[in-house]
């Protein structure tokens, strides 16, 4: 099983399982040790020493507590839930990106995370040059880029921005290339991060709609928007979370108009 986002084997952080289920995750906590003050400098010590100011300790921030729920083989579920809910940090845990404090996730199948588009990418380089460096981090080898290659321009729009430096795009061109990288293979499993947001409206309907072919293709997505009509829209099941905690599961509309009722308050 190999993780096409980081390119390495994660046997020892997964196991694999026969059956309908695609994603178990069984009572994941997730903490974070803040560090709130540090000493920058020996100048800086001696000033909080004899100033008589205590140095703060660092203060634990549980971002996930006990969370578990399961997702089947061709389910949308949708992660929805205020800032600081816990949804990125548990796309991340499911991801692979961080290893869970507690508890554990179980993975059947291969995952392709949309989390940080553009987070493998050197701002010096070329869009041109990005497409084989990222493309190599998810995975894919240089034979199937090139084979790729005019798709994954085509459908970002960036043609003619090729031989432009990362560094001198904006962040809406940035997103659409690494989106028309990471989505040109068809995953089995697919961990989404708000990329409906992605660019201008025309490519946020591209993007949508690429998505949707994905999900009618049986891929199993883990999906997390602030928009609840797209929740509604998308998912099958949708969890709602609040403070690292789960208030919810069920099923869309129902769950996202009681958390709507809940937030106008």
């Amino acid at each position: 099983m190999v993780d096409l986002y980081l390119g390495v084997n994660k046997t020892n952080l997964y196991t694999t399982f026969k059956g309908g289920k695609m994603i178990n995750i069984d009572k994941v906590s997730m903490r974070f040790n803040l560090g709130i003050e540090k000493d920058s400098s020996l100048k800086q010590f001696f000033v909080d020493t004899f100033s008589g100011k205590k140095k703060k300790k660092s203060e634990e921030f549980w971002a996930l507590k006990d969370v578990s729920f399961h997702i089947d083989k061709g389910e949308v579920v949708g992660l929805i839930g205020s800032n600081g809910a816990g949804k990125s940090t548990l796309l991340k845990v499911v991801s692979g990106v961080m290893k869970p404090t507690e508890g554990s996730v179980t993975v059947n199948g291969v995952i392709s995370p949309m989390i940080e588009l553009g987070a493998g990418f050197d701002a010096n380089l070329t869009a041109r040059e990005n497409i084989y460096l990222n493309g190599s981090i998810l995975g894919y080898s240089k034979q199937f880029i090139n084979e790729k290659f005019d798709e994954i321009v085509e459908f970002s729009e960036l043609k003619e921005f090729l031989d432009v430096p990362v560094k001198n795009f904006s962040s809406g061109m940035t997103a659409k290339l690494a989106f028309s990288i990471a989505t040109i293979v068809n995953p089995e499993i697919l961990i989404v991060d708000e990329i409906l947001s992605v660019g201008d409206i025309k490519f946020q309907e591209k993007s949508k709609s690429k998505m949707m072919e994905m999900i009618k293709g049986g891929t199993t997505v883990l999906y997390v928007s602030h928009t609840l009509d797209s929740i509604k829209e998308i998912c099958t099941k949708v969890v709602w979370l609040s403070h690292g905690e789960i208030v919810k599961i069920g099923k869309p509309k129902e769950v996202c108009d009681e958390y709507y009722k809940e937030q106008i308050k």
